[in-house]
C-alpha cells in the first residue's frame, strides 16, 4: 500500500478523501469545504471508517477514494457532554 494523504470535508457530513502521495490532489478537495487531516501510511494507521482493500479499487478507477469517517470531532464530544 502507498501512503495517502487524507481531507476531511469541514461539514457535518464526515466525508474524508485519501489521495497516494503520489497523485495529484482533485479539485474538489481544494477549497474552504475541505481541509487537510494528515497522512495514512498503513491501513492500521487510518481513521475508523478507512478500508485499505477499497482504498485500492477507488484509485484505480477515480484516482482517490471517498469515505464515512466515523471519528467525532472534539467540539462534537464537548456538545454531548
Amino acid at each position: 500500500m502507498s501512503a495517502y494523504n487524507l481531507f476531511r470535508s469541514t461539514g457535518p457530513d464526515g466525508l474524508s478523501c485519501a489521495v497516494p502521495e503520489e497523485r495529484s490532489v482533485p479539485r474538489f478537495v481544494i477549497g474552504p469545504q475541505w481541509e487537510f487531516a494528515g497522512k495514512v501510511d498503513s491501513p492500521r494507521n487510518g481513521p475508523l471508517g478507512f478500508d485499505g482493500k477499497a482504498a485500492a479499487a477507488g484509485v484505480r478507477f477515480n484516482g482517490f477514494y471517498l469515505f464515512a469517517s466515523f471519528q467525532k470531532n472534539a467540539q462534537a464530544l464537548k456538545q454531548a457532554s
